[in-house]
């Protein structure tokens, strides 16, 4: 029997601009997700946690909390990413659509810039393109995303 190592994640050198990362696992929000979530983060807004409320609104049932997405599609995206490295910014959130309790969300990333860190030697600066969709296809979440990944020298 042979030992093989696990994935341990790219390296800066591994990234070409113009790659599409179509991240390999989904994530069904529920509702227990969003109730800690809000309440966690002193999110208050009975539109996340306030059945009645919620449907009096425009959506008629309650909207997961437009940050827990943020942070389920960011965190989707490690795998093929920033597993050897960490965000330096997120640019341009932009919430298309809402999330609902029940709703799977998937995620695929492209890569739209790269450059050696003039800061940092051994490190260079990632810049992607980041989508989160539902289980229907609707676009519900789009980010830039920059980070600071290491060369493969710099893991040997």
């Amino acid at each position: 029997m042979t030992l093989k190592p696990g994935w341990t994640g790219r390296y800066f050198e591994d990234f070409e601009v113009g790659d599409i990362y179509r991240h390999p696992y989904g994530k069904t929000i529920s509702e227990a997700d969003n109730m800690w979530f809000s309440h966690i983060t002193l999110n208050l807004n009975p539109l996340h946690f306030n059945a009645d409320y919620a449907a009096k609104t425009e959506f008629g049932r309650p909207v997961v909390d437009g940050i827990l997405t943020l942070g389920v599609v960011v965190g989707m995206s490690v795998i093929d990413l920033s597993q050897n490295g960490f965000n330096l910014q997120l640019d341009e959130v932009i919430h298309h659509a809402p999330v609902f309790h029940g709703d799977t969300i998937y995620a695929q990333s492209e890569v739209l810039a790269l450059r050696e860190s003039r800061s940092r030697p051994g490190w260079g600066i990632v810049t992607v393109a980041s989508e989160g969709y539902n289980q229907a296809g609707v676009k519900v979440i789009s980010f830039k995303r920059t980070m600071m990944i290491k060369q493969r020298h710099q893991a040997e």
